[in-house]
C-alpha cells in the first residue's frame, strides 16, 4: 500500500507544467467541438443529440422501459390516440393565396439566387395536382394521358415540354394550367393562359355534366372537370386582384363561394376561397362585407385559420384603435369596445402566436410557401405577407396590437397542458415548418425551448478547461502546486479508508491480500 502511494506521489512530482497545459488544452478543444456540434444539432432538429441517443439507444440497454413496447393495453391505446392526434394537429394545408411559380417564385430565384420553395413543399404540390387534375379514365383521352405523366415529373422543363405536347393534340385545360403556373413569366401572360384554360375546361365540364350519372367512370370525370374549372376561376380571380382589378376579383370569388356551397365535392373546400375573398374585400376597405363573410365562416364547427382570427381582431380593433392610448386606458380602465378588441387580439394570438412579430416588423418576411401549417410559422408568414398592408391602413391598429399581444401568454396555462380558447398548441409545428420553409429563414418557435442540459454542461466544461489551460500557461509553477494539492485532496478519503483497513485487518492477512 505504501509502495503504491509513494509511486503515485513520485508520478505526480515528475509531471511538468507542459503536461497540464496539454491536458487542459485538449480537454477544452474536445468539449468545444462537442458544444459546437450540440448547438448545430439543436438549431437544426430542436433537440439535444446526446439526450436523443441516451433515450433512444442507451436507455433500453440499461433496462429502461422501451416506448415501443407498452406495458399494458391501456398505454398502447393512449399512445395510439396521442399519435393520431399529433398527425391530425400537424395537417398541412394548401396556401389559399399561394403565388405563381413562373411569374413570382422563379423571379425571386433569378434576382436573389435563392430557392424560396423546399422540395417537400413542391412534392406536396405535385400530389395536389395529381389529386385535382387526374382521374382513372385519363387514358381514354390522349392529351389527359400525357398530362397525367406530366404532373408526376420532377423536372420543371420536362413538365412544360409535356404540356406543349398535349396542346399539339387538343386544347387541354390542365396543360394550359401548367404553362400558366410554371412557364408564364408575368401575371398578364399567366392570365392569358388561364383564359384559354377556362374556355377548354368549360367545354369538358359541360360534356361531363351530361354524362355524370351514366356510371362511376363518368362521375369521376365530372368531379375532376369540376376541380379543374374551380381552380382556373380561382386563379383568374387572383390574377385580377394582382393586376389591380379588385372589384372584378371580388365578383369572381363570390361566384366561386356560391358554387363551392352548391357542389358537394370535398376537394373544393381545400381551396378556402373565402380567404381570398376576405383579402380582396379588405383591399377595397369594404368592412361591412368582411364582417358578413366572417359571420358565415367564423363558426365553431369550421376549422379556424389565422386569416379568420386576425381579420376578426382587425375589425374589432378598427372601432377603437384611432383613439386608443395605453396611458389613458391604464388610468380609466378599458371600455367595453376596447375590451372586445383586446379579447379578439388575445384570441388571434393564442391561435397563432407567430403572426404579431411579422405584423409589427420584428421579423423579416419571406415569400410564403405553397403549403402552410395552421398555427405554425408558415401560416404566419402567408398571412402577414398579404395582410400587413391592411393592418397599416387602419390607424392605430398596429399600436393596439403592440400594446396587448404579449398579454395573451399570461392567460394560457403553462406548460400548455390545455388551451384557453383553443386546443393546446401542438408540439409538432416546428418540425413541419422546417420542412416547409427554406433554410435561409429562421423558423419561429413557440413555446421557446430551453437549452438542453448537455449544451449548458459542455459550454461550462469548455470554458472551465480553457481557463485552466490559460492559467497553467501563464503561471505554470503555481498551477502545478494547485494541481498536486487538488489530487492529494481528491485521494485523501481513499488513503484514509485504506489506513483504517490496515489497522483493522491482521498484517499477515493484509500481506496475503496484497500478494493476490
Amino acid at each position: 500500500m505504501f509502495g503504491t502511494e509513494s509511486s503515485l506521489s513520485m508520478f505526480l512530482n515528475t509531471l511538468t507544467p507542459k503536461f497540464y497545459v496539454a491536458l487542459t488544452g485538449t480537454s477544452s478543444l474536445i468539449s468545444g467541438l462537442i458544444l459546437i456540434f450540440e448547438w448545430w444539432y439543436f438549431r437544426k432538429y430542436g433537440t439535444s443529440f446526446i439526450e436523443q441517443v441516451s433515450v433512444s439507444h442507451l436507455r433500453p440497454l440499461l433496462g429502461g422501459v422501451d416506448s415501443s413496447t407498452p406495458s399494458s393495453a391501456n398505454t398502447s391505446n393512449g399512445e395510439a390516440d396521442s399519435s393520431r392526434q399529433s398527425v391530425s394537429e400537424c395537417k398541412v394545408w394548401r396556401n389559399p393565396l399561394n403565388l405563381f411559380r413562373g411569374a413570382e417564385y422563379n423571379r425571386y430565384t433569378w434576382v436573389t439566387g435563392r430557392e424560396p420553395l423546399t422540395y417537400y413543399d413542391m412534392n406536396l404540390s405535385a400530389q395536389d395536382h395529381q389529386t385535382f387534375f387526374t382521374c382513372d379514365s385519363d387514358h381514354l383521352r390522349p392529351a389527359d394521358a400525357i398530362m397525367q405523366k406530366a404532373w408526376r415529373e420532377r423536372n420543371p422543363q420536362a413538365r412544360i415540354s409535356a404540356a406543349h405536347e398535349a396542346l399539339e393534340l387538343e386544347d387541354c385545360a390542365t396543360a394550359f394550367i401548367l404553362l400558366a403556373e410554371e412557364e408564364a413569366t408575368t401575371i398578364m401572360e399567366a392570365e392569358r393562359l388561364f383564359k384559354q384554360a377556362l374556355k377548354a375546361g368549360d367545354v369538358c365540364y359541360r360534356r361531363s355534366q351530361q354524362l355524370q350519372h351514366h356510371g362511376t367512370q363518368y362521375e369521376a370525370q365530372h368531379r375532376r372537370d369540376t376541380n379543374v374549372l374551380v381552380y382556373i376561376k380561382r386563379r383568374l380571380a387572383m390574377c385580377s386582384r394582382k393586376l389591380g382589378r379588385t372589384r372584378e376579383a371580388v365578383k369572381m370569388m363570390r361566384d366561386l363561394c356560391v358554387f363551392q356551397l352548391m357542389k358537394e365535392f370535398p376537394l373544393l373546400s381545400m381551396f378556402n376561397i373565402h380567404e381570398n375573398l376576405l383579402e380582396s374585400l379588405l383591399e377595397l376597405q369594404n368592412y361591412a362585407d368582411v364582417q358578413a363573410v366572417l359571420a358565415k365562416y367564423d363558426d365553431i364547427s369550421l376549422p379556424k385559420s389565422a386569416t379568420i382570427c386576425y381579420t376578426a381582431a382587425l375589425l374589432k380593433a378598427r372601432a377603437v384603435s384611432d383613439k386608443f392610448s395605453p396611458e389613458a386606458a391604464s388610468r380609466r380602465g378599458l371600455s367595453t369596445a376596447e375590451m372586445n378588441a383586446v379579447e379578439a387580439i388575445h384570441r388571434a394570438v393564442e391561435f397563432n402566436p407567430h403572426v404579431p412579430k411579422y405584423l409589427l416588423e420584428m421579423k423579416s418576411l419571406i415569400l410564403p410557401p405553397e403549403h402552410i401549417l395552421k398555427r405554425g410559422d408558415s401560416e404566419a408568414i402567408a398571412y402577414a405577407f398579404f395582410h400587413l398592408q391592411h393592418w397599416k391602413r387602419v390607424e392605430g391598429a398596429l399600436n393596439l396590437l403592440h400594446c396587448t399581444w404579449e398579454g395573451t401568454f399570461r392567460m394560457i396555462p403553462y406548460p400548455l397542458e390545455k388551451g384557453h380558447l383553443f386546443y393546446p398548441y401542438p408540439i409538432c409545428t416546428e418540425t413541419a415548418d422546417r420542412e416547409l420553409l427554406p433554410m435561409f429563414h429562421e423558423v419561429s418557435v413557440y413555446p421557446k425551448k430551453e437549452l438542453p442540459f448537455f449544451i449548458l454542461f459542455t459550454a461550462g466544461l469548455c470554458s472551465f478547461t480553457a481557463m485552466l489551460a490559460l492559467l497553467t500557461h501563464q503561471f505554470p509553477e503555481l498551477m502545478g502546486v494547485f494541481a498536486k494539492a487538488f489530487l492529494s485532496t481528491l485521494f485523501a478519503p481513499l488513503n484514509f479508508i485504506m489506513e483504517k483497513v490496515e489497522s483493522i485487518l491482521p498484517s499477515s492477512l493484509w500481506h496475503q491480500l496484497t500478494r493476490i
